[in-house]
């Protein structure tokens, strides 16, 4: 059961939720087979905050409600230029291979699985991603996180280094990202990926 598919939360209807995957597991016993459920779940508030969680339980309600509740817990917050990311970024987490890769606005989120369902609850909207090496979606949900938490503004290396903006990046890609972070958000100003393009 991988599908994919929104679930209100009734005491946080700030926050969407995706489950990514549903396993049902069986135990034989001297009376016959006894179930379990175990469920993925992604918690975002598709404005740079996202987490995901994974609950067990004897039926799939109980185990989505647990799944929500660890996620909410684990909420990361992901740096963010207008609607994409500040730069590429590539992890290898166990077997899972992830690139993530900023994209001009109107691009949409080239990605697939349960990568997508990350990407959208954090709020991403113009991106490209890829990922090699395994298709078991816990896996690439955890390496998918482990790579958002990856991410810096150029403001933050800036102060990490201790010098301006515009000696990181350049003056002309430090006035993109002074007008991406003003007003992004409407998709009026243009990108870093635009800048560099021109």
């Amino acid at each position: 059961m991988g599908s994919r598919y929104p679930h209100s939360s009734g005491e946080r209807s700030e926050l969407a939720d995706r489950v990514v995957r549903v396993n049902r597991m069986a135990k034989v016993v001297k009376g016959g087979r006894k179930f379990s459920f175990s469920a993925l779940i992604v918690v975002g508030d598709m404005n740079g905050r996202v987490g995901a969680g994974i609950g067990k339980a004897r039926e799939v309600t109980e185990a989505i409600r647990k799944g929500m509740e660890v996620a909410k817990r684990n909420m990361i917050t992901v740096p963010m230029v207008g609607t994409t990311i500040p730069h590429e970024v590539r992890l290898k987490l166990g077997a899972a291979r992830i690139m993530l890769k900023p994209a001009a606005p109107g691009t949409g989120v080239i990605s697939g699985g349960a990568m997508r369902a990350v990407i959208e609850t954090a709020g991403i909207k113009d991106i490209l991603t890829k990922s090699h090496g395994t298709n078991n979606p816990i896996n690439t949900v955890r390496a998918t996180l482990a790579a958002l938490q990856q991410l810096r503004t150029a403001q933050q290396v800036a102060e990490l280094r201790g010098k301006e903006v515009d000696q990181i990046v350049g003056r002309r890609l430090a006035n993109v990202y002074k007008r991406a972070e003003g007003g992004g958000a409407n998709g009026a100003t243009e990108t870093p990926v635009e800048a560099e393009t021109k």
